[in-house]
């Protein structure tokens, strides 16, 4: 089952009222709150708070979208995955997003990768004993800008509890991104997705939807659960909400079927 529903940073200038009202209204399934806006790390009233508006408009809570990143000293960035932890513990979540870096896989020397993969699995050894699973942010100027790197990255963290999630690259064409998805896929959690092209121009979802449809056939004949998360809509407009949901349910049903 593919599940359908928002990053919260999608509105980041709403209060979480008026994002889960607009999420409700739109007929989306789950809510990922941002660390960066509506859930600061380590403020459980606002994590309470976002679970218990979430959950009563019948919503679920995805997971929490951290802006985690292991670089900088070591006990800030100790000090900060265990407020991350303490939120998604306070939002009852199975799922943590984070960032593995801020440099490109490239301009990140060996010595930086090697303390960053031994933050990673302190931090997922953290996570694990609460039962809570990491996904890697897929993403540009991050270890994890490109699909080799990206699962190398995998491979030296070696934790159970680390996965990463899926989006398209900025400027990939529809094969170039089909083909990270599927070297990722087994160890995709969590789908990202917008309609930016050809760089960050936001564009409403059907403008790529020989991409979409192509991804989830894809997922669909895999057949694990996942979340689809609308992140970003054009204007960051909540009035169109309604209209990318309805045609990311469109793109969903439209892969399942090319999937048979």
């Amino acid at each position: 089952m593919i599940r359908p529903g928002l990053c919260s940073v999608t509105f980041r200038e709403l209060d979480v009222e008026s994002v889960v009202g607009h999420a409700a209204k739109a007929g989306l399934e789950c809510i990922e709150w941002a660390g960066d806006a509506h859930v600061p790390p380590g403020d459980l009233d606002a994590a309470t708070h976002a679970r218990t508006v979430t959950e009563r408009a019948g919503l679920a809570v995805a997971s929490y979208g951290s802006y985690l990143s292991f670089v900088g000293e070591d006990e800030a960035v100790r000090a900060e995955g265990h407020a991350v932890i303490a939120s998604a513990r306070a939002l009852d979540v199975q799922r943590v997003r984070v960032w593995a870096t801020r440099t490109g896989s490239a301009e990140t020397s060996p010595g930086e990768r090697a303390r960053a993969v031994g933050r990673m699995q302190e931090f997922a050894d953290l996570a694990a004993q609460h039962e809570i699973e990491v996904g890697l942010e897929f993403h540009g100027r991050t270890l994890t800008d490109e699909i080799d790197s990206t699962l190398r990255l995998l491979d030296e963290i070696d934790r159970p509890n680390v996965r990463t999630y899926w989006q398209p690259h900025q400027g990939m064409e529809v094969e170039e991104a089909l083909t990270t998805l599927r070297a990722a896929l087994p160890r995709t959690t969590t789908i990202h997705v917008f309609s930016w092209w050809p760089r960050s121009e936001r564009l409403p979802l059907s403008e790529r939807s020989d991409l979409w449809e192509a991804v989830f056939a894809i997922l669909a004949a895999n057949g694990t659960d996942r979340d689809a998360l609308l992140e970003f809509v054009p204007g960051d407009d909540p009035d169109v909400l309604r209209r990318e949901t309805d045609t990311l349910r469109t793109l969903i049903t439209a892969g399942e079927e090319l999937a048979r």
